[in-house]
């Protein structure tokens, strides 16, 4: 009789523990279905001007350890440490927005920089033309085209370091002003615009 009670005892229990186990949790989340949305709309708020944008990079061609990383949004940053660490070069310039930037073939001492992005978005920052450092970065000049605003590309001649192509796209707000492509035979005392299509054409 004891067997009987205490087996029907576990009987009991193990009924309930698997009703308690089948038993679903209340869900006291929303349901965002029964909720209209449809009367709300959405639109991006930023960030507008995104950090570190990369936009360019040259490395030494007698250094891999050692190469130049061109922001959109600001600055040239450099590395001699196959990139641990990077230092800013270009803090004290009157431009901070990076379009290009390339080393002499030659001389890669010699570092060209292209100010402003070349990216037609309302968030670009214009630049004021290019700059030359024959230091590796320590000290900068600005050779002109300062009305470019946007420039996309620079190329130093693989035989004669006085040679330079300069792309430039000009403002993206406007029309006219400095567009084309640019070249020096001076080193980037003078420079020629070389190809030219219209106002509102850019390179």
């Amino acid at each position: 009789m004891k067997k009987i009670i205490v087996f029907t005892f576990i009987v009991i229990c193990s009924t309930f523990s698997l009703y308690g186990q089948n038993e679903k949790p209340k869900d006291n989340k929303i349901n965002l279905e029964n909720i209209s949305l449809s009367g709300l709309t959405f639109r991006s708020i930023g960030p507008a001007v995104t950090g570190g944008r990369i936009v360019d990079i040259a490395v030494n061609p007698k250094n891999n350890s050692e190469y130049y990383v061109a922001s959109g949004h600001g600055n040239l940053w450099k590395t001699t440490n196959r990139g641990i660490t990077f230092l800013p070069t270009f803090d004290n310039q009157n431009s901070y927005s990076i379009g290009a930037v390339t080393l002499d073939p030659q001389n890669p001492n010699v570092v060209w920089v292209a100010t402003g992005e070349n990216n037609a978005q309302s968030n670009v920052i214009p630049g004021d033309g290019v700059y030359k450092s024959e230091n590796a970065g320590k000290t900068w000049k600005n050779m002109g085209l300062k009305e470019t605003e946007q420039l996309g590309e620079v190329i130093v001649h693989p035989n004669n370091s006085n040679i330079i192509w300069v792309a430039a796209y000009g403002s993206h707000r406007t029309s006219g002003g400095q567009r084309g492509v640019f070249r020096t035979k001076d080193g980037g005392k003078t420079w020629d615009r070389v190809l030219y299509i219209s106002d509102n054409t850019g390179c």
